[in-house]
């Protein structure tokens, strides 16, 4: 995590308001090899629009001049469409998400494409002591803390502007004691869609008592496209030669292990599927890929190169680049069909990935591990970009 004093922090580029007006269309075939298969979908304005505590909610569009899109609510920070061109041009939507504001709030998942905090990933137990007092917080994952608690940033409405077509930035003040956190948290998160076909990921956040913050964006990932179907075809190389093994409850148990002759190991191009069933006490700790990957600080756009995943059927490529220390690899465990995607799909087994530049699980419990603590005067900083080439 980089904290930077105020006056070394960089420019934050241009914000700006867009809309997306047009109605809901679709276009299919029954071509399952190519990308002509997958439905297209776009997204009407009008279903993202209400208030909800006592601010306004809607949608805004990023382009680029290569005609991709990301489509955001400001309802949870939430990134609901990305579209980026295929092998065979036509765009491709690899972000699955809902078609409206009322889909999003009733999802049995609350993390679709969610911004999410004020601390990332699970705090063991619901507890972490700093400065000498113990913080308590709801748990709502098993006996432990997921991704803020109760009301993480999945569930408020961020105050959001758009001055440009390329760039949004959403703003939240989380009040101390939200969620029994300290310190009052100003946050900031800029998305960017570069001409490059890059997403990037800004994160700044200042606190007036010392907290802990781990910031991130839970985007669920399908490169073959929403509503396409199964990830387990998709090709993942992770940069990293060690994990956080975890406990049954997903929690790590604080040993760092190196994943060569083991199921995680993505250091060369596999499959998500090649060894997802192998018999493996990870692996059926978190149903599949739940994990921390320790990456090995692999040089790539000035950051550290995280992840390659390339889309079976769309020739979709993402690079994942971050100044974070770790990448959560989750594939889609827990999905259970209990919701209709934008595609008119449902969110089936394993149909999406999560790919989160994050610092390690637990890491307030976890002294051995890179620390989150925020203090009053320090700036939280950190930037990831999800590179989309074919």
């Amino acid at each position: 995590m980089k904290f930077k004093s105020l006056a070394s922090l960089g420019v934050i580029a241009a914000i700006g308001f867009a809309a997306c007006q047009s109605e809901t269309k679709k276009t299919s075939s029954n071509d399952s090899a190519g990308t002509d298969s997958v439905v297209v979908v776009k997204l009407n304005a009008d279903s993202f629009k209400r208030e909800i505590d006592g601010k306004q909610v809607g949608l805004y569009t990023l382009k680029n001049k290569n005609n991709a899109e990301a489509i955001f609510t400001n309802y949870g920070g939430r990134l609901v469409s990305l579209l980026v061109p295929g092998k065979d041009g036509k765009m491709v939507d690899v972000v699955v998400g809902f078609k409206s504001l009322s889909d999003y709030e009733k999802s049995t998942e609350p993390y679709f494409g969610a911004t999410i905090g004020r601390f990332g990933n699970r705090i063991a137990k619901g507890k972490f002591t700093l400065e000498g007092k113990t913080y308590s917080l709801f748990t709502n994952n098993g006996q432990n803390t997921l991704h803020g608690g109760k009301k993480g940033y999945q569930y408020v409405v961020w105050d959001a502007t758009q001055p440009n077509d390329n760039t949004l930035q959403l703003h939240y003040l989380s009040k101390d004691g939200d969620e029994n956190f300290p310190g009052n948290l100003d946050v900031k998160v800029t998305y960017t869609l570069t001409d490059d076909n890059e997403l990037k990921m800004d994160y700044e956040a200042k606190t007036d008592k010392t907290t802990i913050v781990n910031l991130t964006n839970h985007a669920f990932f399908n490169l073959n496209g929403d509503g396409s179907g199964t990830i387990l075809n998709h090709e993942v190389q992770i940069f990293a030669d060690e994990y956080t093994p975890v406990d049954s409850s997903l929690i790590p148990t604080g040993k760092i292990e190196k994943v060569a002759g083991t199921p995680f190991d993505f250091t060369k191009p596999t499959t998500i599927g090649a060894r997802i069933e192998d018999k493996n006490e990870q692996l059926t700790f978190g149903k599949g890929y739940d994990h921390n990957y320790v990456l090995n600080k692999t040089k790539g756009m000035g950051m550290f190169h995280a992840a390659t995943v390339k889309g079976d059927k769309s020739g979709v490529v993402m690079d994942i680049y971050t100044q974070e220390p770790g990448l959560q690899f989750y594939s889609g465990n827990f999905m259970q069909s209990k919701n209709t995607f934008k595609s008119g799909a449902k969110d089936d087994f394993r149909t999406a990935i999560a790919m989160e530049t994050q610092h390690f699980p637990d890491s307030p419990n976890q002294p051995a591990f890179p620390s989150t603590v925020l203090k009053p005067g320090q700036v939280y900083k950190t930037s990831s970009i999800y590179k989309f080439s074919n």
